[in-house]
């Protein structure tokens, strides 16, 4: 059997067709069935740590290394390696964001035995995504040594009270280091920086004996969709370390929105800029996005939704219970017509596939639960 022969076979792209009720095939829709899993696994996980008083950290700083070496040429992840890594951190930069409002990412490159820093810590998902899409170039020997030592000296002049961590994606099966990498794992698990590696080829000692050492994770990507899966599994916040979770007192500013047609100096972009942005409340300095830090003052500045929105890692929903709709009755309970989160109908039929009930309220979880959880929770206060 030819190489382009076994690739149909083993993808069994038959079974992604489906009958339509005028007899047409048509593909079918996974996404919106993968998402769904993706949010009840969240929901499990969150409701879990919760009952178990886990602490959790509402502000990470966390560094994306992805190896660009000669390995991630390698085309067993269609088209290569590289590619499927690119698009997949651009899923999970923007998971991230949605998942920590207040906290920070960065991204670095690994090739010819050097690391490279792609962007610096920030807020903006759009600027490390334009970033990635112009250094996807591959080249020589990867250096896991020179990527933690890069992400060391970064991540070593985070406050006290952020979450230091690192996701390295690595594709190659060897490490070409300029000195002891084990004293350089011992200067990260000295400055409380938990690393975790996601593989895409076969499992290495080295690699898992960094996340043993620095309490993180480390998993091998078997296909594309785990690659995926197992991405979005850092997106939530992981339990914070018993002796590295204490309690901190932050000094947060909430900036006002700039008038518009005013000109004024951006201290991020340093040029002026004409109108939007947001005015620091002790500085009077101008910046564009946030969440960010004032470059002037260094004082934090977010906005109340992003505060609001980073409480529900503590204080999770309680799951629901999925329940068939019947007859207009719930739980013997009386005529429900209404979503109690987003005041949709029920008597639709697109609603009828998964209605939840908990204390009385009823919630469709494909509109309301899993795309806007946080409304069902304002309604219920």
């Amino acid at each position: 059997m030819s190489a382009w022969e076994r690739a149909y076979t083993d993808e069994r792209s038959w079974e992604s067709l489906q009958e339509d009720e005028s007899g047409l095939l048509r593909p079918i829709d996974n996404k919106s069935m993968y998402h769904a899993q993706y949010r009840r696994r969240i929901r499990s996980i969150s409701s879990t740590s919760t009952s178990a008083r886990i602490q959790k950290g509402l502000i990470r700083y966390i560094y994306v290394v992805m190896d660009f070496s000669r390995a991630a040429a390698e085309m067993d992840f269609k088209p290569s390696r590289m590619a499927v890594v690119a698009k997949h951190v651009e899923a999970f930069i923007r998971e991230f964001f949605d998942q920590n409002p207040l906290s920070q990412i960065g991204l670095v490159g690994i090739k010819d035995g050097i690391a490279h820093c792609l962007t610096d810590m920030g807020g903006s998902p759009e600027s490390h995504i334009m970033a990635l899409m112009k250094k996807l170039e591959c080249s020589g020997d990867a250096s896991l040594q020179n990527a933690l030592e890069l992400v060391h000296e970064c991540l070593n002049q985070i406050p006290s009270y952020g979450h230091r961590e690192v996701l390295i994606l690595y594709s190659a099966l060897s490490t070409c280091d300029p000195g002891d990498i084990m004293e350089t794992i011992q200067k990260c698990k000295k400055s409380k920086i938990r690393c975790s590696i996601v593989g895409l080829s076969a499992e290495m000692f080295i690699c898992k004996h960094i996340c043993q050492e620095t309490g993180g994770s480390y998993a091998i990507a078997l296909d594309e969709f785990h690659l995926k899966e197992l991405l979005l599994e850092h997106a939530p916040p992981p339990p914070a370390i018993a002796e590295y979770a204490t309690a901190n007192l932050i000094k947060m500013g909430f900036p006002q929105r700039a008038a518009e047609g005013v000109v004024s100096i951006c201290v991020c972009h340093k040029e002026a800029k004409v109108g939007a942005g947001y005015t620091c409340p002790r500085c009077k300095a101008r910046v564009c996005e946030l969440p960010t830090e004032c470059r002037i003052c260094g004082l934090t500045l977010v906005s109340s939704p992003h505060l609001a929105r980073s409480y529900h890692h503590l204080f999770p929903i309680t799951p629901f219970d999925e329940v068939s709709f019947s007859n207009g009755n719930i739980a013997g309970q009386k005529s429900l017509e209404t979503c109690f989160g987003c005041m949709q109908s029920l008597t639709n039929p697109e609603s009828k596939r998964a209605i939840t009930c908990l204390s009385g309220f009823v919630i469709c979880d494909m509109t309301c639960y899993s795309v806007q959880p946080d409304l069902a929770r304002l309604r219920m206060w």
